[in-house]
């Protein structure tokens, strides 16, 4: 497996495979998919864009994240900044690096490789602070929370919920720069 760093034209060429992933690790109908389709491919164009793969030996996408900075005008922004306050606004969404998708295929999870997409990324990422959203779930159990939580991401809105979707979602936070690893 090699984790490598995405251009913007990587991702749009293997989006068929970003889709694919995306549907796998989050569960998601078909049909959602295709609509997702759009609007993953137009993120390539934000300001502060960067992207990691994790390929295997055949060159198989396992896994993927992007991200980009944040703004008014962008739907994901625009929700999470109605929902809090001026002080927290403030804080978090200034100048902010949002990791928008961070996924590995369900058969490759628990090898490290979200780990290292996730400090790839932030290494990578411009901004003052980082968020990101994720389902809600035991946090004891789930992957996703667990690596969030190593990685120092705090509360910023739990129980979240984004239209379109019935799940509730927990906004999580951390500072930027990601402080290098321990030797």
């Amino acid at each position: 497996m090699r984790l490598v760093r995405w251009t913007p034209d990587d991702l749009v060429r293997r989006l068929d495979d970003v889709v694919a992933v995306y549907g796998e690790a989050m569960g998601y109908r078909t049909d959602l998919l295709e609509a997702r389709r759009g609007y993953i491919a137009s993120h390539v164009r934000r300001p502060g864009f960067r992207a990691v793969a994790s390929l295997t030996s055949e060159g198989h996408l396992a896994g993927f994240g992007y991200g980009y900075l944040g703004a008014s005008g962008q739907w994901w922004h625009d929700q999470v900044h109605r929902a809090l306050d001026a002080p927290t606004r403030t804080r978090w969404l200034t100048h902010c690096f949002e990791v928008v998708e961070l996924h590995v295929r369900p058969p490759a999870q628990g090898h490290g490789l979200g780990t290292g997409q996730l400090r790839a990324l932030l290494g990578m990422a411009e901004g003052d602070t980082t968020l990101l959203s994720t389902p809600e779930a035991d946090e004891q159990t789930s992957r996703a929370w667990r690596l969030y939580r190593r990685f120092g991401f705090v509360d910023v809105l739990r129980d979240f919920h984004f239209p379109g979707d019935e799940r509730p979602f927990g906004v999580l936070g951390r500072d930027l720069p990601l402080d290098p690893p321990a030797s």
